[in-house]
């Protein structure tokens, strides 16, 4: 049951029988849990909507607004040019992005671990097999537990494009669906390392992040995120086949506004503006 819940994660607020057609959100694991209270949020405002807000990754998400089977697309990293090319071919059109959000992407370490910093070159070399040992930056003796998320993950995209420059990953980093897998892992091992959205941070610590060895090792917060001195900060976005209107405009333009923005403050993550 664990492992099916894992693989399709899904949150359904329902209104009553006579409400339209639901609005449907598909996409990023990384953003779910802020989708899903922001619908709430929503509906709240606007009885007789109905919106669902399900999980499975930002690459399943852009697919299905690809094959139609959904509104809107939640993804943690931009859209690809393969992907909006076969929106192009479909539907005639190349999609449109609504940031919705900003997040601080965090490297997690368990609390036991003493080093409380790493460099971006650090980071890369022990995500891409170089570094196996703690020791070779600076902590403990002891062999270096990689946990990454699975490829259809926008965070596993964006982090491998932006933290480990194209490279491959290790093949000793273990995948694991969901953000919140990959915090409960690093949460119950003292050698382990993860990376994930910065809302997900529970029974963890964030690794101070150097964009060189002179910098100094900054951690994500609004207000590093805001100010661009966190390395490793993104947008979360919204993608729709079409201009929004009508529901998907209004839910969109709440969302972005004060009192949604305010909802995406109190999930952990950031303002978009």
């Amino acid at each position: 049951m664990k492992k099916l819940m894992a693989l399709a994660i899904a949150v359904l607020f329902s209104m009553p029988v006579s409400a339209a057609k639901p609005l449907t959100i598909k996409g990023s694991d990384t953003m779910v849990i802020m989708n899903a209270r922001l619908a709430e949020g929503f509906m709240a405002k606007m009885p007789g909507t109905t919106i669902q807000v399900t999980g499975g990754g930002s690459g399943v998400g852009i697919a299905a607004l690809i094959n139609g089977t959904t509104d809107i697309a939640a993804s943690s990293r931009p859209i690809r040019t393969s992907e909006t090319d076969k929106l192009k071919q479909r539907f005639a059109t190349t999609g449109f992005a609504y940031p919705i959000a900003r997040d601080g992407l965090s490297v997690y370490l368990n609390t036991a671990n003493p080093l409380k910093e790493l460099t971006l070159a650090q980071i890369r070399d022990i995500y891409t097999g170089k570094f196996t040992n703690w020791k070779q930056v600076g902590g403990n003796d002891a062999q270096i537990i990689l946990y990454s998320r699975e490829n259809s993950s926008g965070t596993y995209t964006y982090f491998k494009d932006n933290v480990l420059l194209g490279k491959d990953y290790s093949p000793r980093a273990q995948t694991l669906q969901g953000t919140a897998a990959v915090v409960n892992a690093v949460a119950k091992d003292a050698n382990g390392i993860g990376y994930g959205g910065a809302a997900y941070a529970k029974g963890i610590k964030f690794a101070a992040v150097k964009k060189d060895d002179k910098a100094p090792g900054v951690l994500p917060t609004l207000e590093t995120v805001r100010n661009g001195s966190y390395p490793i900060s993104r947008f979360l976005y919204l993608y729709t086949r079409a201009k929004a209107a009508k529901e998907m405009k209004a839910f969109i333009d709440w969302a972005t506004g004060p009192e949604g923005q305010e909802i995406v403050t109190k999930v952990g993550y950031f303002p978009v503006k």
